[in-house]
Parts: C-alpha cells; structure tokens; sequence
C-alpha cells in the first residue's frame, strides 16, 4: 500500500501573463486619465489586453513575419471602435465590458487563423523569422 508512492510532479515554469498585461495596460490607462479621456482609455485598454491576450494565445506563431503582421492589421482596424465607442465615466462592472472584449478578442484569432491558412497553403510564405 505504501509502496506506491507518487512521483513529484514536474514543476511548470511561473506565467507572467498576466504582470506583462498589465505593465503594458496600466500605464496607458494612467496616460488617457492624466489627458481627461478616460473613455477613450478604457476603449484603448479593452483593445490592448484583447489583443495581448490573443498573441499569448498563438505564441506558438511568433516566429512568423505574418503573425506580426497580422496583429499589427487587426490593432488598426481597431482604431475606429476605440474612437466611435464611448464609455460612460465612472465605473462600469466588467461583466458589461466582457462581451465586447470577448468579440473583440475572438476577431482577431479569426484573422490570425485565417492567415495561418493562407500561409500554410503557400508553403514558400510560412518560413519563420
């Protein structure tokens, strides 16, 4: 009975995901609240951890030219919803900013998948960095 002893699992390394997120977010946060456009802000941080979430998502593809291309495409076309949307000031729960980043986050693993087909249909192109 005691001779079955469990083996120690493997230790994983730590995720910083979530430090990195924010150490970007953050201070871009504090630059639209020191400006006064504290909506805009909030419209730019959704953007941005949509965007860094889905990058650490295809991490796998960061060797690939495309990949960054393909996020760089997806951040601009971003551009016009952080400045057509208005979020109210004050706070606002993040069950109600959830769907929209949701969305948000699941476009641009679209986009990226769909060029990840492209790529890897035109063999010459998927050639990492």
């Amino acid at each position: 009975m005691f001779e079955q002893m469990a083996e120690p699992k493997e230790k994983k390394p730590t995720d910083y995901t979530g430090v990195i997120v924010g150490v970007i977010v953050v201070p871009v946060v504090l630059l639209f609240i020191h400006l006064g456009k504290e909506d805009v802000g909030r419209s730019v941080s959704i953007g941005l951890v949509t965007t860094l979430i889905a990058i650490r998502i295809r991490w796998d593809l960061r060797k690939h030219f495309w990949f960054w291309g393909t996020i760089v495409v997806l951040s601009l076309l971003q551009l016009p919803l952080v400045f057509a949307l208005r979020w109210p000031s004050g706070w606002i729960p993040a069950i109600g900013t959830l769907p929209i980043a949701l969305v948000d986050c699941l476009v641009i693993l679209g986009g990226v998948r769909f060029v990840e087909k492209l790529m890897t249909k035109n063999k010459g192109f998927d050639q990492p960095v």
